[in-house]
């Protein structure tokens, strides 16, 4: 085998190693199957066209085809020729797999079961990597650069995942981007031919060397830096070294006292007991509408064996256009837009801001936070809601139980039937969901039918705790022991009506508890609630709140969902009415929520307690004027040394003359001038000189005289004012007497020179220029990075030094020149 076609081949299968971070993205490997027979194909064409010595680009047009006939082979559209040979309904076929991908991405969250679009999405996808990876390892000899487009593999689950992405398929990937550099490597060393030891012996080509086991350490330690680090780095992840120092938690997803805030996992009490004795508000909200459903805050609706978990979401930031509810406004559907403004405490931390379902606009958010129109929550990768303060309209829809009923069932080929329908298969519970169906023939009878199941009439009751059941099946022993929170409530809910085949999920929020004032809502970790959503065709999805009313203060019922154990039904509002609070006198709007009520407190996590927001603008302040007197250090610079350089009146000195016949009586006083203050007048005027003209822009020459310098600046940047003209020719001459003369000039009125030459390069500066002399002079700027680039090779100079001389004092230096015993 030649070099050329082994290292093909390892940057093929480079490549596959690299994908590895897809398996965090789809349930089943089936993607690495169909992945590894493309990219095969790939190999096997670019081998062929080397063997050919095909050019490069021809090397590329092989591969290219090598990676269609691959995708014909494995995604066929049956009208292909020989099963791989592709037609153009074959490509037609290709583009409609890329258009259902992009519905399809909108319509799952990870993990992905396999999906025809997006195992073409990703398999197409790896099969460009390996063919460009391949001109870069084998047709460019450049295999460092390969990393480029297997690091774009790796950033497709890391630009989905909330969380980091897990390590192993970190390390594997890079491994195999280490494997092409090894091989990449060894190639070239063979071409200098056989290698030899000192003795001369010969050595074999895949004999291990000194350095060879240095660069396999060094790149294992990298590797293992790369995992470890980000773990330890507080921010990048919630890895090792964020609970450290945490008290123990309560086992509810908020963390212990003494430790920083968790991820809140959404339903991670559908089978646990939770039970919170304290309270502690979580968000104020103020409303404009009078009577307002449950504030959401996220959405769980990935339902497998093990029960409901929570999707990533996905969607646009929510400074564009969100999508309008009013386009889909069925009859027996009224829908008002109103306006609410919300205020989240600090001990709410978490990477989703609670909305009320369908916002149309938000104010104060920035593009880090954006809308997931499917979930209808607002999420954030780089930011979370601790302290925020935004609003935002949104539309409230009432319906119509006639409308519901009218409505059609969703096609059973659209993402959210076959992503909202899918339920495990139990036996007890499939029964349960045939009894109560039968005979309904609409999507909406059969969901009442359900609803109306979990009532006191059927012996439901709400309670803190649930009660252990001997089925093994969480569901099956909560519709046994019919006692459970809100949470257990709203996920038996979603799953028997997924079970009657209507699209279901399970909605996180608060209800509006008991503490409100006029149209303002305090909202504590007690008022925390679960509810179901279903889905109606042509209308979207309906809220239903199956957990007995009666237990939840600010409980919300409608005319489509009412109380199934009310006597009568109380409608205060158009579509909703909110119970049993509402109808109770004894709750006042500022009665605390009772302790006794909710459990859902147990989805919250921060820091328990009151929270008093500290004012902001005092750091805000100190910051400002931080940041202003760093800026101003230049200048302030620039001001002492033209102060400290300003040419002093040349101070007189006296000296007594004796009288000739009178020795030692001074009869008269001589004023004379001093050579040396002159000489340093002369050299501080013309410093001053150097710094103007680099501030103004006006190159200077290290190498000229005085003089020079002087008649080049006069025929250059002084030509239009005579007067600046005579004074850098002063300038000029007094420097150069006083470096070579043995009189400098004396009485020499400089400073005026000095201001004159510094007006007339202002004058013809430009504004930008005259700015940055003024705030930021470049002189300065120099005269500091001149001084930094000496010092740091000073501390170089230095090191060195002290490294030598430890080595000279080495042990192992000092006893190798002993002789042997």
């Amino acid at each position: 085998m030649t070099p050329h076609r082994n290292i093909g081949f390892v940057a093929a299968a480079a490549t596959l190693l690299a994908a590895a971070p897809l398996s965090a993205i789809f349930e089943r490997w089936t993607w690495l199957v169909q992945a590894a027979i493309v990219v095969s194909v790939v190999a096997g064409a670019a081998a062929l066209s080397r063997l050919g010595r095909f050019p490069l680009w021809g090397q590329l047009l092989a591969m290219l085809a090598g990676l269609t006939l691959g995708l014909t082979w494995v995604f066929p559209g049956g009208t292909e020729l020989l099963a791989f040979v592709p037609t153009p309904a074959t490509f037609a076929h290709f583009g409609d797999l890329l258009q259902t991908s992009l519905q399809d991405m909108r319509a799952y969250g990870v993990k992905v079961p396999d999906v025809d679009s997006l195992l073409f999405l990703a398999v197409l996808g790896i099969g460009a990597v390996a063919v460009v990876v391949d001109v870069l390892a084998v047709g460019l000899r450049r295999p460092a650069l390969a990393g480029l487009p297997m690091l774009a593999i790796y950033s497709v689950p890391v630009a989905v995942y909330v969380d980091s992405v897990p390590a192993t398929p970190f390390v594997v990937g890079a491994a195999g981007y280490l494997w092409l550099l090894v091989t990449d490597n060894v190639d070239r060393v063979r071409r200098f031919g056989r290698r030899f030891t000192g003795e001369g012996r010969d050595v074999d080509v895949w004999e291990a060397s000194p350095l060879a086991a240095a660069g396999r350490r060094l790149a294992v330690v990298g590797v293992l830096v790369a995992v470890v680090l980000p773990l330890a780095v507080p921010g990048m992840t919630g890895g090792l070294m964020s609970n450290v120092g945490a008290g123990p938690g309560d086992g509810t997803g908020r963390p212990g006292q003494g430790g920083s805030t968790g991820r809140i996992d959404l339903f991670a009490a559908l089978s646990g007991q939770l039970n919170q004795s304290e309270r502690f508000d979580l968000v104020k909200v103020t409303t404009n509408e009078p009577n307002p459903f449950y504030l959401r805050l996220g959405v769980v609706d990935d339902l497998r064996p093990s029960g409901f978990q929570a999707r990533v979401p996905t969607g646009q930031p929510v400074t564009r256009d969100l999508p309008d509810p009013a386009e889909r406004s069925p009859r027996g559907v009224e829908q008002r837009t109103y306006r609410a403004t919300v205020e989240v405490t600090k001990n709410l931390n978490m990477p989703l801001l609670p909305v009320y379902a369908e916002p149309v606009r938000t104010e104060d958010l920035n593009g880090n936070w954006r809308y997931d129109p499917n979930q209808q929550v607002v999420f954030s990768n780089r930011d979370n809601a601790r302290g925020k303060r935004y609003s935002f309209d949104y539309v409230r829809s009432t319906f119509s139980p006639g409308a519901l009923r009218a409505a059609p069932a969703p096609p059973s080929e659209s993402a959210v039937m076959r992503q909202q329908t899918a339920t495990p298969t139990i036996p007890d519970v499939d029964r349960l969901v045939d009894r109560l169906t039968r005979g309904k023939e609409t999507n909406y009878d059969k969901v009442r039918a359900v609803y109306d199941y979990f009532s006191v009439e059927n012996g439901f009751t709400y309670a803190l705790s649930t009660r252990n059941g001997s089925s093994g099946a969480d569901i099956t022993d909560f519709l046994a022991t019919k006692v459970g929170y809100c949470q257990q409530y709203a996920a038996a809910m979603a799953w028997l009506v997924r079970a009657a085949g209507v699209p279901a999920r399970v909605a996180v929020g608060f209800t509006n508890g008991s503490n409100v004032d006029g149209g303002t809502y305090v909202l504590t970790n007690q008022n925390l609630h679960a509810w179901t959503e279903v889905y109606f065709g042509g209308i979207g999805w309906v809220p239903f709140d199956a957990t007995p009313a009666a237990s939840i203060p600010g409980s919300v019922r409608s005319t489509w969902a009412p109380d199934t154990d009310a006597p009568e039904e109380i409608a205060p509002a158009p579509g909703s009415s909110a119970a049993p609070d509402a109808a109770n006198p004894s709750a006042g709007p500022n009665e605390p929520d009772r302790l006794d009520k909710d459990a859902d407190q147990g989805l919250a996590v921060g820091e328990s307690g009151p929270t008093q927001r500290d004012a902001v603008w005092p750091w805000w302040l100190a910051g400002a004027l931080a940041l202003l007197a760093l800026l101003a250090l230049p200048a302030l610079r620039r001001s002492a040394l033209r102060r400290r350089r300003r040419v002093r009146a040349t101070a007189p000195t006296a000296t007594a003359v004796a009288v000739p016949g009178q020795r030692g009586v001074a009869r008269e006083i001589v004023v004379g001038v001093d050579a040396e203050a002159a000489r340093a007048d002369a050299h501080a005027a013309w410093d001053e000189l150097l710094d103007t003209l680099v501030d103004f822009h006006v190159p200077v020459d290290g190498t000229e005289t005085p003089r020079a310098t002087a008649e080049r600046l006069t025929r250059e940047a002084l030509v239009e004012d005579a007067g600046a003209a005579t004074g850098v020719r002063l300038l000029g001459r007094a420097e150069e007497r006083a470096r070579y003369a043995r009189e400098p000039l004396t009485e020499a009125e400089l400073q005026p020179a000095l201001r004159t030459v510094r007006g007339a390069l202002a004058a013809r500066a430009d504004r930008r220029t005259r700015l940055l002399a003024a705030v930021l002079p470049p002189s300065v700027l120099m005269r500091w990075r001149t001084a930094l680039a000496e010092r740091s090779a000073r501390l170089v100079t230095t090191s060195g030094q002290a490294r030598l001389w430890m080595t000279r004092w080495s042990p192992r230096r000092l006893l190798a020149g002993r002789p042997a015993r």
